[in-house]
């Protein structure tokens, strides 16, 4: 079975097609095997060298997928033992110290207003610093480095609300926005749509309008909630994924 070439797989409706990377695919294999019953709770995968075999895929490209799975909750890894089959079903992902909706839920409570209060304090400085992270993360094209971008511009979302506290309870859920954002940006493709949110973000600050950056927070975070929500919903079997030689958009 050979899943190291990129395909493209059906998306929601109104959605663009988009390329379904190799990690991707892997995953859809694995976690497909576990929701069917081929891995029992209990049962141990193959190790990452029958995996790479079986699968025809770098090790790197697996190693992405395993973490994936332990972050969906389905696996565990254990050091020199192998990683081991937890539940059968996503139930909800655990980011870092967080599980997901206790991270959305905060998330809503905590920067929604805050995007408010920026519209009304910020300064000249915050904008300037707002925009210089928006035009560089727009630019990047590797996707760690947006990634640390992304948790630097609702920092300074935080910062131009000119209350302290708001950027301490952003920076103690920095490390977990982070790994949302890279898992997002892995199996949801969110990068463009997420700077595009972004920019409506910077241009409500920057016009002062605490109605429409609230408004675009608020949208903002809705994306990542419904793309979160796409990602744990039962995946595509294999035989849903276009095999070599099929149309591809």
């Amino acid at each position: 079975m050979n899943l190291s070439d990129s395909r493209t797989a059906g998306q929601p409706a109104g959605q663009p097609l988009r390329r379904v990377s190799a990690m991707e695919a892997v995953l859809a294999h694995l976690r497909g095997a576990i929701e069917r019953g081929e891995y029992a709770i209990g049962d141990k995968l193959p190790s990452e060298a029958e995996l790479c075999r079986a699968l025809e895929v770098s090790r790197p490209v697996l190693r992405e997928a395993l973490r994936a799975l332990q972050t969906m909750g389905l696996t565990v890894s254990r050091t020199g033992k192998g990683t081991f089959v937890v539940a059968s079903t996503v139930e909800d992902p655990t980011f870092g110290d967080y599980a997901a909706s206790d991270l959305l839920e905060v998330r809503r409570h905590v920067e929604i207003p805050v995007a408010g209060y920026a519209a009304r304090r910020r300064t000249p400085e915050n904008l300037d610093h707002l925009a210089h992270l928006l035009d560089r993360m727009e630019r990047e094209t590797d996707t760690t480095a947006w990634v640390a971008m992304d948790t630097l511009f609702h920092l300074a979302v935080a910062e131009a609300a000119q209350n302290p506290v708001f950027r301490r309870v952003i920076e103690e859920i920095r490390d977990a926005l982070a790994r949302q954002s890279a898992f997002l940006n892995e199996l949801g493709g969110r990068r463009e749509q997420s700077n595009r949110e972004h920019r409506a973000i910077v241009e409500a600050l920057t016009d002062g309008s605490e109605h429409d950056a609230v408004e675009a927070m608020a949208h903002h975070l809705d994306r990542v909630e419904t793309t979160l929500t796409d990602i744990v919903r039962s995946p595509r079997t294999d035989s849903d994924l276009p095999t070599e030689g099929e149309p591809q958009a």
